[in-house]
């Protein structure tokens, strides 16, 4: 191998390394919503009322899209049931991204498990796409579901 194929070869498992540990960072990550991003923060809001969304009934409402087939969202889903048990405050939706083509574009559902965390005002306050970390998702939803006695 010539000197040129080998440094065309370091550069590519360098620039592969680097976009896996990228990728792997973001993976789940629950992204806050900047208090001063109106615009983000009430994007999606017509979607969220077709789907039947209605923030004001929780403290926290968590919209989850997913697929049938999803490994993740299947966890996600029982993981937030979990939470629910000892979260009163705390309302999950699951809506079946592929029966929701519409909404998937405007909210810009690239994969699933993609999360929404929505205040009792419908305020976005979060999203994370992937499977949540637990550590991540629980802090959250105690931040603002609390937990019951």
């Amino acid at each position: 191998m010539s000197t040129i194929g080998i440094v065309v070869l370091a550069v590519a498992l360098a620039a592969t390394a680097a976009a896996a540990w990228w990728q792997r960072t973001r993976n789940g990550a629950v992204r806050a919503v900047p208090d001063d991003d109106e615009e983000a923060g009430m994007a999606g809001s017509a979607a969220f009322e077709r789907l039947g969304v209605r923030p004001a009934d929780a403290d926290l409402t968590v919209v989850q899209f997913s697929t049938a087939f999803c490994g993740p969202c299947r966890a996600t889903k029982a993981r937030l049931a979990q939470l629910q048990t000892t979260r009163p405050g705390l309302a999950v939706v699951q809506v079946d991204a592929e029966s929701h083509l519409d909404e998937v574009r405007e909210l810009d559902v690239r994969r699933t498990p993609t999360l929404f965390y929505l205040d009792r005002s419908g305020a976005l306050v979060g999203r994370s796409s992937g499977a949540p970390r637990p550590d991540e998702l629980t802090a959250l939803v105690d931040a603002h579901a609390g937990v019951s006695g």
